[in-house]
Protein backbone atom coordinates (compact mmCIF):
# COMPACT_ATOMS: atom_id res chain seq x y z
CA UNK A 1 0.00 0.00 0.00
CA UNK A 2 1.21 3.49 -1.17
CA UNK A 3 1.99 6.36 1.83
CA UNK A 4 -0.76 8.74 0.06
CA UNK A 5 -3.39 5.74 0.63
CA UNK A 6 -2.37 3.98 3.69
CA UNK A 7 -4.23 4.56 7.16
CA UNK A 8 -3.22 7.06 9.40
CA UNK A 9 -1.17 5.31 11.39
CA UNK A 10 1.20 3.73 9.04
CA UNK A 11 4.39 4.83 8.29
CA UNK A 12 5.09 7.76 5.87
CA UNK A 13 8.67 9.60 5.54
CA UNK A 14 7.43 12.81 7.23
CA UNK A 15 6.83 10.41 10.42
CA UNK A 16 10.29 9.57 9.62
CA UNK A 17 11.29 13.14 10.23
CA UNK A 18 11.52 14.25 6.48
CA UNK A 19 9.34 17.21 5.99
CA UNK A 20 8.96 17.31 2.38
CA UNK A 21 6.91 20.84 2.55
CA UNK A 22 9.34 22.56 4.48
CA UNK A 23 12.02 21.86 2.08
CA UNK A 24 10.42 23.56 -0.69
CA UNK A 25 9.40 26.58 1.33
CA UNK A 26 13.31 27.06 1.83
CA UNK A 27 13.48 26.62 -1.74
CA UNK A 28 10.76 28.86 -2.44
CA UNK A 29 12.88 31.53 -0.13
CA UNK A 30 16.61 30.79 -1.27
CA UNK A 31 15.24 31.83 -5.13
CA UNK A 32 15.89 36.00 -5.04
CA UNK A 33 19.10 35.27 -4.10
CA UNK A 34 20.37 32.34 -6.04
CA UNK A 35 18.83 35.45 -8.91
CA UNK A 36 21.67 38.00 -7.81
CA UNK A 37 24.25 35.29 -9.05
CA UNK A 38 23.10 34.62 -12.18
CA UNK A 39 25.70 35.28 -15.07
CA UNK A 40 24.70 35.66 -18.95
CA UNK A 41 26.06 31.91 -19.53
CA UNK A 42 23.47 30.11 -17.22
CA UNK A 43 20.42 28.47 -18.52
CA UNK A 44 17.27 28.23 -16.92
CA UNK A 45 16.44 28.61 -13.22
CA UNK A 46 16.85 27.06 -9.51
CA UNK A 47 14.56 23.71 -9.67
CA UNK A 48 16.08 21.85 -12.07
CA UNK A 49 17.84 18.69 -11.91
CA UNK A 50 21.03 20.19 -13.28
CA UNK A 51 22.75 23.26 -13.37
CA UNK A 52 22.94 24.83 -16.94
CA UNK A 53 26.44 26.57 -17.88
CA UNK A 54 26.30 27.95 -21.90
CA UNK A 55 29.59 26.46 -22.74
CA UNK A 56 30.29 28.06 -25.95
CA UNK A 57 30.92 30.88 -23.80
CA UNK A 58 34.87 29.78 -23.73
CA UNK A 59 34.75 29.85 -27.79
CA UNK A 60 36.65 33.17 -26.88
CA UNK A 61 39.86 30.78 -25.15
CA UNK A 62 42.19 29.51 -27.34
CA UNK A 63 43.23 26.57 -25.46
CA UNK A 64 40.67 26.90 -22.24
CA UNK A 65 41.62 24.62 -18.44
CA UNK A 66 38.63 24.36 -16.56
CA UNK A 67 39.74 24.61 -13.14
CA UNK A 68 37.72 22.62 -10.12
CA UNK A 69 37.90 22.85 -6.29
CA UNK A 70 35.32 21.46 -3.86
CA UNK A 71 35.27 22.35 0.14
CA UNK A 72 33.59 23.44 3.29
CA UNK A 73 33.93 25.35 6.34
CA UNK A 74 35.14 22.88 8.83
CA UNK A 75 33.85 23.03 12.51
CA UNK A 76 33.34 26.69 11.99
CA UNK A 77 29.79 25.65 11.56
CA UNK A 78 29.16 24.95 14.91
CA UNK A 79 30.07 28.68 15.80
CA UNK A 80 27.25 29.97 13.44
CA UNK A 81 24.41 27.32 14.80
CA UNK A 82 25.63 28.23 18.37
CA UNK A 83 24.72 31.87 17.83
CA UNK A 84 21.84 31.44 15.53
CA UNK A 85 23.75 33.20 13.07
CA UNK A 86 23.21 31.85 9.75
CA UNK A 87 23.48 34.34 6.66
CA UNK A 88 27.29 34.62 6.89
CA UNK A 89 28.79 31.17 6.82
CA UNK A 90 28.39 31.16 3.14
CA UNK A 91 30.75 33.32 2.31
CA UNK A 92 33.34 31.43 3.97
CA UNK A 93 31.87 28.16 1.68
CA UNK A 94 32.59 30.88 -1.35
CA UNK A 95 36.08 31.67 -0.12
CA UNK A 96 37.34 28.23 0.33
CA UNK A 97 36.40 26.77 -3.15
CA UNK A 98 36.54 29.95 -5.18
CA UNK A 99 39.94 30.79 -3.45
CA UNK A 100 41.31 27.84 -4.64
CA UNK A 101 40.18 28.25 -8.07
CA UNK A 102 42.21 31.49 -8.87
CA UNK A 103 45.57 30.03 -7.34
CA UNK A 104 46.15 28.90 -10.81
CA UNK A 105 44.96 32.46 -12.80
CA UNK A 106 41.34 31.02 -13.28
CA UNK A 107 38.26 32.85 -13.47
CA UNK A 108 35.45 31.46 -11.00
CA UNK A 109 32.66 30.55 -13.48
CA UNK A 110 30.18 28.60 -11.46
CA UNK A 111 29.00 26.91 -8.24
CA UNK A 112 27.02 24.42 -6.67
CA UNK A 113 26.07 23.80 -2.73
CA UNK A 114 25.17 21.06 -0.38
CA UNK A 115 23.46 21.87 3.08
CA UNK A 116 22.53 19.12 5.29
CA UNK A 117 20.23 19.52 8.15
CA UNK A 118 18.64 17.57 10.92
CA UNK A 119 15.61 19.15 10.36
CA UNK A 120 14.51 22.04 7.53
CA UNK A 121 14.00 25.32 9.00
CA UNK A 122 13.10 27.26 5.74
CA UNK A 123 13.99 30.63 7.33
CA UNK A 124 17.46 28.91 8.39
CA UNK A 125 18.34 27.16 4.78
CA UNK A 126 17.32 30.07 3.01
CA UNK A 127 19.66 32.57 5.27
CA UNK A 128 22.44 29.75 4.62
CA UNK A 129 21.96 29.91 1.08
CA UNK A 130 21.71 33.70 1.06
CA UNK A 131 25.21 33.98 2.70
CA UNK A 132 26.34 31.56 -0.13
CA UNK A 133 24.98 33.99 -3.10
CA UNK A 134 26.60 37.30 -1.37
CA UNK A 135 29.91 35.19 -1.54
CA UNK A 136 29.21 34.49 -5.01
CA UNK A 137 28.64 38.06 -6.37
CA UNK A 138 31.88 39.05 -4.62
CA UNK A 139 33.50 36.20 -6.25
CA UNK A 140 32.34 37.23 -9.59
CA UNK A 141 30.79 33.68 -10.17
CA UNK A 142 27.07 32.13 -10.76
CA UNK A 143 25.29 30.23 -8.14
CA UNK A 144 23.83 27.31 -10.49
CA UNK A 145 22.33 24.44 -7.95
CA UNK A 146 22.42 23.09 -4.86
CA UNK A 147 21.29 20.51 -2.58
CA UNK A 148 18.98 20.22 0.96
CA UNK A 149 19.12 17.30 2.50
CA UNK A 150 17.68 16.38 5.60
CA UNK A 151 19.09 13.69 7.64
CA UNK A 152 16.86 13.14 11.20
CA UNK A 153 18.96 10.64 13.26
CA UNK A 154 21.86 11.30 12.15
CA UNK A 155 21.97 14.81 12.39
CA UNK A 156 20.12 16.61 15.69
CA UNK A 157 17.48 19.27 15.03
CA UNK A 158 19.81 22.27 14.85
CA UNK A 159 22.48 21.04 12.98
CA UNK A 160 23.73 21.37 10.08
CA UNK A 161 26.88 21.20 7.61
CA UNK A 162 27.53 22.93 4.07
CA UNK A 163 29.90 22.03 1.43
CA UNK A 164 30.06 23.42 -1.67
CA UNK A 165 32.11 22.47 -5.89
CA UNK A 166 33.10 25.26 -8.00
CA UNK A 167 34.68 25.39 -11.57
CA UNK A 168 36.79 28.38 -13.20
CA UNK A 169 38.57 28.71 -16.72
CA UNK A 170 41.64 29.76 -17.66
CA UNK A 171 43.79 29.91 -20.72
CA UNK A 172 46.10 27.71 -20.68
CA UNK A 173 49.71 29.69 -21.52
CA UNK A 174 48.20 32.27 -18.58
CA UNK A 175 48.03 29.93 -16.04
CA UNK A 176 49.85 30.75 -13.09
CA UNK A 177 52.15 28.27 -10.69
CA UNK A 178 55.96 26.90 -9.80
CA UNK A 179 57.30 26.73 -13.48
CA UNK A 180 57.15 30.68 -13.74
CA UNK A 181 58.68 31.49 -10.28
CA UNK A 182 62.48 33.05 -10.81
CA UNK A 183 64.63 34.15 -8.40
CA UNK A 184 64.37 37.96 -6.64
CA UNK A 185 60.51 37.81 -7.16
CA UNK A 186 58.62 39.24 -4.47
CA UNK A 187 56.36 37.85 -2.14
CA UNK A 188 53.28 39.96 -1.26
CA UNK A 189 50.83 39.50 1.32
CA UNK A 190 47.58 40.10 1.66
CA UNK A 191 45.66 40.63 4.80
CA UNK A 192 43.24 38.18 6.20
CA UNK A 193 39.72 38.96 8.05
CA UNK A 194 40.42 36.76 10.73
CA UNK A 195 41.01 33.25 11.47
CA UNK A 196 39.13 32.45 8.20
CA UNK A 197 37.77 29.14 8.61
CA UNK A 198 41.02 26.67 9.34
CA UNK A 199 41.87 25.42 13.21
CA UNK A 200 38.08 25.79 14.22
CA UNK A 201 38.66 22.77 15.97
CA UNK A 202 42.12 24.02 18.28
CA UNK A 203 40.70 27.55 18.28
CA UNK A 204 37.22 25.52 20.37
CA UNK A 205 39.20 23.87 22.15
CA UNK A 206 41.21 26.41 23.64
CA UNK A 207 38.51 29.34 24.02
CA UNK A 208 35.84 26.72 25.40
CA UNK A 209 37.70 24.01 26.73
CA UNK A 210 40.76 25.34 28.12
CA UNK A 211 40.28 28.90 28.85
CA UNK A 212 36.19 28.30 29.54
CA UNK A 213 35.14 31.49 27.51
CA UNK A 214 31.16 32.09 26.06
CA UNK A 215 30.38 33.57 22.79
CA UNK A 216 28.72 36.24 24.17
CA UNK A 217 31.75 37.20 26.13
CA UNK A 218 33.04 40.69 25.17
CA UNK A 219 37.07 40.38 25.08
CA UNK A 220 38.58 43.84 25.25
CA UNK A 221 41.16 43.67 23.05
CA UNK A 222 38.95 42.15 19.98
CA UNK A 223 36.42 45.04 20.37
CA UNK A 224 33.48 42.71 20.42
CA UNK A 225 32.04 39.78 21.50
CA UNK A 226 34.69 36.65 21.27
CA UNK A 227 31.33 34.91 19.29
CA UNK A 228 31.43 38.23 16.74
CA UNK A 229 35.24 37.67 15.92
CA UNK A 230 35.20 33.81 15.41
CA UNK A 231 32.05 34.54 13.18
CA UNK A 232 33.74 36.90 10.67
CA UNK A 233 33.65 35.97 7.14
CA UNK A 234 36.91 34.99 5.17
CA UNK A 235 37.91 37.51 3.00
CA UNK A 236 36.88 36.46 -0.65
CA UNK A 237 40.31 37.30 -2.73
CA UNK A 238 38.86 36.06 -6.29
CA UNK A 239 38.46 39.22 -8.27
CA UNK A 240 40.97 40.80 -6.65
CA UNK A 241 44.00 38.40 -7.31
CA UNK A 242 42.44 38.44 -11.14
CA UNK A 243 42.49 42.40 -11.15
CA UNK A 244 46.46 41.47 -10.45
CA UNK A 245 46.84 39.11 -13.11
CA UNK A 246 45.63 41.99 -15.48
CA UNK A 247 47.84 44.86 -14.34
CA UNK A 248 50.51 42.91 -13.12
CA UNK A 249 53.12 39.80 -14.31
CA UNK A 250 51.90 37.26 -11.68
CA UNK A 251 53.85 33.91 -11.23
CA UNK A 252 51.90 32.17 -8.73
CA UNK A 253 49.33 32.73 -5.50
CA UNK A 254 48.75 30.90 -2.68
CA UNK A 255 45.57 30.51 -1.01
CA UNK A 256 46.59 29.78 2.97
CA UNK A 257 44.38 27.46 4.52
CA UNK A 258 44.87 24.67 6.61
CA UNK A 259 48.83 23.90 6.93
CA UNK A 260 49.35 27.62 7.87
CA UNK A 261 51.65 30.10 5.65
CA UNK A 262 54.35 28.43 5.04
CA UNK A 263 53.34 24.70 3.87
CA UNK A 264 50.40 26.84 1.44
CA UNK A 265 53.18 29.18 0.24
CA UNK A 266 55.55 25.69 0.06
CA UNK A 267 53.11 24.44 -2.68
CA UNK A 268 53.81 26.78 -5.17
CA UNK A 269 57.68 27.38 -4.78
CA UNK A 270 59.60 24.91 -7.22
CA UNK A 271 62.71 22.67 -6.91
CA UNK A 272 65.90 24.54 -6.37
CA UNK A 273 63.96 27.99 -4.79
CA UNK A 274 63.26 28.99 -1.61
CA UNK A 275 60.39 31.26 0.14
CA UNK A 276 61.56 33.46 2.79
CA UNK A 277 59.01 35.38 4.51
CA UNK A 278 59.54 37.84 7.28
CA UNK A 279 57.29 38.08 10.02
CA UNK A 280 58.22 41.54 10.91
CA UNK A 281 56.51 42.80 8.06
CA UNK A 282 52.97 42.45 9.95
CA UNK A 283 51.31 42.22 13.28
CA UNK A 284 48.94 39.88 13.59
CA UNK A 285 45.44 40.40 14.38
CA UNK A 286 44.52 40.18 18.40
CA UNK A 287 42.50 36.95 18.01
CA UNK A 288 46.01 34.98 17.30
CA UNK A 289 47.13 36.03 19.92
CA UNK A 290 44.17 35.41 22.18
CA UNK A 291 44.46 32.10 20.74
CA UNK A 292 48.32 31.54 21.56
CA UNK A 293 47.89 32.61 25.28
CA UNK A 294 44.96 31.30 26.45
CA UNK A 295 46.01 27.81 25.09
CA UNK A 296 49.91 27.97 25.47
CA UNK A 297 49.95 26.93 21.95
CA UNK A 298 53.41 27.23 21.11
CA UNK A 299 54.25 29.92 17.77
CA UNK A 300 55.01 26.55 15.42
CA UNK A 301 52.18 24.83 16.41
CA UNK A 302 49.40 28.32 15.78
CA UNK A 303 51.36 29.19 12.38
CA UNK A 304 50.87 25.74 11.08
CA UNK A 305 47.52 25.49 11.67
CA UNK A 306 46.57 29.23 11.64
CA UNK A 307 47.07 31.83 8.34
CA UNK A 308 48.23 34.32 11.22
CA UNK A 309 46.41 37.55 9.60
CA UNK A 310 47.82 36.63 5.74
CA UNK A 311 44.58 35.10 3.76
CA UNK A 312 46.56 35.36 -0.01
CA UNK A 313 50.13 35.47 -0.94
CA UNK A 314 51.21 36.55 -4.55
CA UNK A 315 54.22 35.92 -5.93
CA UNK A 316 55.87 38.40 -8.42
CA UNK A 317 58.22 39.94 -10.20
CA UNK A 318 60.42 42.75 -8.08
CA UNK A 319 59.63 45.42 -10.78
CA UNK A 320 56.32 44.47 -10.78
CA UNK A 321 55.55 45.41 -6.86
CA UNK A 322 55.00 48.76 -7.03
CA UNK A 323 52.02 48.11 -9.65
CA UNK A 324 50.99 45.00 -7.52
CA UNK A 325 50.12 46.79 -4.56
CA UNK A 326 49.11 50.52 -6.37
CA UNK A 327 45.79 47.58 -7.60
CA UNK A 328 45.49 46.06 -4.21
CA UNK A 329 45.36 49.63 -2.41
CA UNK A 330 42.53 51.04 -4.94
CA UNK A 331 40.99 47.90 -4.47
CA UNK A 332 41.23 48.00 -1.12
CA UNK A 333 43.01 45.35 -0.31
CA UNK A 334 45.91 45.59 2.60
CA UNK A 335 48.54 44.60 1.23
CA UNK A 336 52.31 44.54 1.76
CA UNK A 337 56.05 43.20 0.82
CA UNK A 338 56.63 40.38 3.04
CA UNK A 339 59.42 38.33 1.72
CA UNK A 340 61.32 37.19 -1.58
CA UNK A 341 62.19 34.25 -3.59
CA UNK A 342 65.86 32.64 -3.59
CA UNK A 343 68.08 29.65 -4.48
CA UNK A 344 67.60 26.70 -2.14
CA UNK A 345 70.03 26.21 0.23
CA UNK A 346 71.47 22.48 0.98
CA UNK A 347 69.40 23.14 4.33
CA UNK A 348 66.35 24.96 3.05
CA UNK A 349 62.37 23.77 2.46
CA UNK A 350 60.65 25.33 -0.20
CA UNK A 351 59.22 28.28 2.77
CA UNK A 352 60.06 29.49 5.87
CA UNK A 353 59.29 31.81 8.52
CA UNK A 354 61.87 34.25 9.65
CA UNK A 355 62.12 36.58 12.34
CA UNK A 356 59.26 38.07 15.14
CA UNK A 357 56.53 39.36 14.37
CA UNK A 358 55.67 43.59 14.65
CA UNK A 359 54.13 44.60 17.58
Amino acid sequence: MSESTSAGSGASYASAGVDIEAGDRAVDLMKEWVKKTQRPEVLGGLGGFAGLFDASALKRYERPLLASATDGVGTKVDIARQMGVYDTIGHDLVAMVMDDIVVCGAEPLFMTDYICVGKVHPERVAAIVKGIAEGCVLAGCALVGGETAEHPGLLGPDDFDVAGAGTGVVEHDRLLGADRIRTGDAVIAMASSGLHSNGYSLVRHVVFDRAGMTLDQQVEELGRTLGEELLEPTKIYSLDCLALTRTTDVHAFSHITGGGLAANLARVIPDGLHATVDRSTWAPDAIFDLVGKAGQVERLELEKTLNMGVGMMAVVPADSVDAALTTLADRGVEAWVAGEITERGAHTTGAELVGDYAK
